[in-house]
């Protein structure tokens, strides 16, 4: 299994989202994708992408420096 990263620190709302969605579109069913966030919106909005591509939020991380979400992309996901 792969795991991609996707810096995105700095970036607003709705430029996390859009990015990650377009990261999730390049990967292959099992692969991971590590998004690292700072905008606060994003732990509303990067879950409510992943619901409506059917990939899966395998762990989100707070921490001082921003939002980590590790995303596993799965197989039929849109």
């Amino acid at each position: 299994m792969t795991t991609t990263k996707l810096d995105l620190t700095g970036l607003k709302c709705p430029l996390p989202a859009l990015k990650t969605r377009k990261a999730l579109k390049a990967l292959t069913p099992g692969a991971f994708l590590e998004v690292h966030c700072t905008d606060p919106l994003s732990v509303i909005d990067i879950p409510n992408l992943i619901r409506e591509t059917g990939d899966k939020v395998e762990i989100t991380e707070r921490a001082e420096h921003g939002i980590v979400f590790l995303i596993e992309k799965v197989d039929g996901a849109a």
